[in-house]
């Protein structure tokens, strides 16, 4: 059931559409396919005589949602290659069936065909980029210990909270009632939550978790604060059925008052067209993350998030995007922080993986996400392993699977990370003027050492920005903000340190009363330094922006300069010829004259007292001008003369 949200179907009568190619015993397959009775789906389609095209589908599907996977291959098997009816969702679901059979080598390509038919899908994406990893998540490298529990039964547990010292999960174990009701997917009761003490990490004595808010159907899985005092649970919608006659998943919450558990309240987004659940309130418990498969969405279940207001009443859901979410299944998410570092865990079967659901856990930082990562081999198997918690130290917890080896149907894990997590590093800042006062809303950019920007981030009130980056890597930050001259940084994440300072450091151009000292070839700094140093003009190849050997030679004067007179402000302006368009020059003299700066920067105390600015080709230094339909017949050695760096004084 949790393939589809723990939706669950009520058989009433419903008009269902005949085609005239099908027989009877496939239409009566489709009417139990339609309201998740698998078993007598598959029933039904094996008694027809012939099947259509959909109905082998409904049938490997079927298979697949009983977890009976051998047989669901040989269904997609037998049609897999019929080109006249075969869809892209046809071959990454059979790649899924054979992921899940440990049959990789197969499953990548059909994997291959669906990138090639879908390329734009976001699981083919996902595949193109990670597809690489996948020998790794298989292999065991004694990151993690796991303990099956003995609280599984043979029926489904599965969902674990954390709720004081204690764990509640939800199961489907057969209790006391005085009537028997089955759920249609997997012919066993409905769900209950149970709560546990903890011995050892091993599960003891469940109970009935509240015969308040346990009800005649679902109910479960269940998040709480970290005071224990307000939960959120799913639950089945009881009052409402959709329009074509399944009931959706809901999301109620419940106070601690008393001694007892509060009626429960719905929450304001739930709808009988469509499900919400899966709740995982953050621990002060004013944010909450949640499943729902509600319409503009990217997949069949998707990850959002939504805050209370100042005066407690839920906001606006945010889709969480598609660094996270997918055409396929995201759902579980718990979301666990400890010093003020958030991470979020969350469950997947569109994302590179080992079969069916897989645990994946990303760095929460101001803009949004860091790198999504699959825990790999043993925490994730061939089966669904899914809706993984962890405590706040970030070292043990619990996580769900219905691999081989188990009770029955999900069981309940334990885990302990022997390693701690890999989340790679993170770039921390502040933007700051000239005399170190934080500027907010500053917009930086990250750049790799290839140039290309990789993510952006504006500046809060405190002028503070974080960026969540790989280990072992060069990085470039640029800053920029109008009224203000655009500052950069060079930065690294080689080392041991987790965290990285990296401060950006701008001037305000309308403070700035600018003095050439440089125009010219032969250009002496001004006698009012207390100092007479001969320069020489920084030029560049065409095209280039690097460094090159004698231009050291003039940037290392300037070094000196500024490391005898400490309180010195200089703006390198760097200049190019008028071949190419303006625009492209624009961005070329904005790389010299940011190389130039940096350069100068790494030797000289307080590096936020230089930067550099472009200004294209707006400033030639002779007649080479070649826009538009004007042709230049400039010697190269004419417009080497533009392409320059000129230092100007801001500040002495």
């Amino acid at each position: 059931m949790k393939k589809l949200l723990l939706t669950t179907s009520i058989l009433v009568g419903l008009s269902i559409g005949l085609f005239a190619q099908k027989s009877n015993k496939e239409t009566s397959g489709d009417k139990y396919y339609d309201y998740y009775s698998f078993d007598k789906a598959v029933e039904s389609y094996l008694g027809a005589k012939d099947l259509s095209m959909e109905g082998q589908r409904k049938l490997a599907d079927s298979y697949r949602h009983l977890d009976k996977t051998l047989q669901s291959e040989a269904i997609y098997s037998r049609f897999i290659n019929n080109t006249s009816g075969v869809n892209a969702d046809d071959y990454y679901q059979y790649a899924m069936v054979l992921k899940s059979n440990g049959k990789y080598d197969q499953a990548a390509k059909w994997m291959e065909k669906f990138k090639e038919v879908k390329p734009n899908d976001l699981r083919a994406k996902n595949y193109a980029a990670d597809n690489s990893q996948l020998t790794n998540l298989q292999k065991d490298d004694g990151k993690y210990k796991i303990t099956h529990l003995d609280v599984n039964t043979a029926d489904e547990d599965f969902g674990t909270a954390y709720y004081k010292n204690k764990i509640v999960f939800a199961s489907s174990r057969e209790t006391p009632k005085l009537i028997r009701r089955e759920y249609n997917w997997n012919r066993k009761p409905f769900l209950d939550l149970y709560v546990s003490d903890v011995d050892h990490d091993q599960l003891k004595t469940p109970q009935n978790f509240s015969k308040t808010l346990n009800g005649k159907m679902h109910d479960g899985p269940a998040t709480f604060n970290s005071e224990g005092t307000f939960m959120a649970f799913t639950r089945d919608n009881y009052t409402d059925k959709s329009k074509d006659g399944v009931i959706k998943l809901q999301i109620y919450f419940s106070n601690f008052k008393e001694g007892e558990w509060t009626a429960p309240e719905a929450f304001a987004l739930n709808n009988s067209e469509y499900s919400v659940g899966h709740p995982s309130l953050t621990p002060d418990g004013n944010t909450m993350f949640f499943v729902s498969d509600m319409p503009g969405g990217f997949g069949a279940a998707d990850l959002y998030k939504v805050s209370k207001d100042d005066k407690g009443k839920w906001g606006k859901p945010e889709n969480l995007g598609d660094k996270i979410n997918t055409e396929g299944d995201e759902m579980f998410p718990f979301y666990q922080e400890t010093n003020g570092e958030g991470i979020l865990f969350f469950s997947s079967n569109g994302r590179l993986g080992l079969g069916g659901l897989d645990n994946f856990f990303v760095p929460v930082v101001d803009n949004g996400f860091g790198k999504v990562r699959n825990f790999g081999t043993p925490l994730n198997s061939q089966s669904d392993d899914f809706a993984l918690i962890i405590d706040d130290k970030f070292g043990k917890g619990y996580f769900s699977s219905n691999r081989v080896g188990g009770a029955g149907d999900d069981d309940i894990y334990s885990y302990e990370l022997l390693k701690g997590l890999e989340v790679g590093k993170k770039l921390k800042g502040v933007a700051k003027d000239q005399s170190g006062n934080p500027i907010p809303n500053v917009f930086i950019q990250l750049l790799d050492e290839s140039g290309n920007v990789i993510d952006t981030i504006t500046t809060k009130d405190d002028g503070s920005y974080t960026f969540l980056v790989d280990s072992d890597k060069k990085f470039k930050l640029v800053g920029t903000k109008p009224s203000y001259i655009d500052g950069d940084s060079l930065t690294n994440t080689f080392g041991k340190d987790i965290v990285v300072k990296a401060d950006l450091f701008l001037t305000k151009s309308e403070n700035i009363v600018a003095r050439k000292v440089l125009v010219s070839e032969d250009i002496k700094v001004g006698v009012d330094l207390g100092k007479i140093m001969e320069l020489h003009p920084i030029y560049f190849d065409l095209n280039k922006y690097e460094i090159r050997p004698d231009a050291k030679i003039e940037l290392d004067k300037i070094v000196k300069i500024m490391n005898d007179y400490p309180d010195l402000v200089i703006e390198l302006g760097s200049h190019t010829d008028c071949r190419a368009s303006k625009d492209y020059n624009l961005i070329l003299s904005n790389n010299r004259a940011r190389e130039s700066a940096a350069y100068i920067k790494s030797r000289i105390t307080r590096p936020g007292r230089i930067y550099g600015k472009g200004y294209g080709e707006t400033k030639l230094v002779n007649g080479c001008a070649c826009e538009g339909d004007v042709v230049s017949d400039c010697p190269d050695s004419e417009h080497q003369k533009n392409r320059r760096t000129e230092f100007i004084i801001v500040k002495k």
